[in-house]
């Protein structure tokens, strides 16, 4: 299950024929994204596991399982910040049920990120994964 906006990046990593372009078109997508403000970089909102600093901002609309999951984040490091655009992508308008169905790791490695990263990069998005994964199941109830 992923979303039209994941199917796009993946369209886009098909498309580019090496993984210079395709670091470039990560970092590029977190540079569009809007940096999160001070005021949500907080403890509660640090995600523990990344080797960078990392943010996720929940905004979740309605209530139950139902609710409608989005969420902003930011990271020091470009290529966070671009693993966070495609998280987006891959959660952003899902009902909390529907994060909670998604296999991020196969999802993921539609992408082939696996082989990419670096061992620290990848624990880091697994923990990312992770935190999208338990605030929904917190929020669905």
């Amino acid at each position: 299950m992923a979303t039209a906006e994941f199917e796009d990046v993946v369209d886009t990593f098909d498309f580019l024929d090496d993984w210079e372009d395709r670091y470039r078109h990560v970092i590029e997508m977190g540079r569009a994204m809007e940096p999160l403000e001070e005021a949500f970089r907080v403890p509660a909102t640090k995600v523990h596991g990344c080797a960078s600093q990392v943010w996720l901002m929940p905004e979740i609309e309605g209530e139950g399982a139902q609710a409608v999951f989005r969420f902003r984040g930011d990271s020091d490091a470009m290529i966070v910040r671009g693993l966070i655009a495609i998280l987006r992508a891959l959660y952003s308008g899902l009902t909390l049920r529907e994060v909670l169905q998604v296999d991020a790791g196969g999802e993921l490695a539609r992408l082939g990120l696996d082989d990419h990263l670096s061992s620290q990069r990848s624990n880091g998005l697994r923990a990312m994964v992770e935190r999208i994964r338990l605030v929904a199941a917190e929020r669905a109830g």
